[in-house]
């Protein structure tokens, strides 16, 4: 078994998920500076790593949408593994283990999730990472829309999918953040 961590970025990380985010999103450019522009804008996106040893091994990027309502909903905006360490449950690691943590800190603001966004290319396999950790659906295509068509998935009740993370902990190896 693998272990691994799942806390919040630091600002020291920035670099190494920049560099995780030049290696999986290649048709994207300037990675520094959408990380760090994203990074600063909390409490609109917060970022969460994975982390082994040191090594940052993947991220994932959650955004508020609409404003700060009391009903929130979230954007899965992004997320990335390095290729190596793909398929070792570091991606389901990331959704399951961070997410109780910005329910939390939704709830410190009097706000509750409502839902969950996730846009992703129609080919994308992560499809199926979606469906098991959020429930999510697909709700339509936009044809075009980045470099492929692209669906909309929509988690309605997203932490009903969440309800056994000290069991997916013990499994994959992830720690539980602070």
């Amino acid at each position: 078994m693998t272990s691994f961590a799942i806390r919040r970025l630091a600002e020291a990380d920035f670099d190494a998920v920049a560099e995780v985010h030049a290696r999986s999103f290649t048709r994207q450019g300037h990675s520094k500076e959408w990380i760090r522009c994203n990074a600063q804008a909390f409490p609109r996106t917060r970022f969460y790593v994975a982390e082994d040893g040191g090594a940052i091994l993947g991220y994932v990027l959650w955004t508020e949408k609409s404003g700060f309502r009391e009903n929130a909903v979230l954007e899965l905006e992004q997320i990335a593994v390095v290729a190596e360490r793909r398929r070792q449950g570091i991606g389901e690691a990331l959704i399951l283990e961070s997410l109780p943590d910005v329910v939390a800190q939704l709830a410190d603001r009097g706000a509750m999730l409502t839902a969950v966004l996730v846009t992703t290319r129609t080919d994308n396999g992560a499809q199926r990472l979606y469906r098991k950790t959020l429930g999510a659906e697909v709700e339509a295509t936009v044809a075009g829309l980045y470099s492929s068509d692209e669906v909309v998935m929509v988690a309605r009740n997203p932490l009903r999918f969440n309800n056994t993370p000290n069991a997916h902990a013990r499994k994959s190896g992830a720690r539980r953040l602070a």
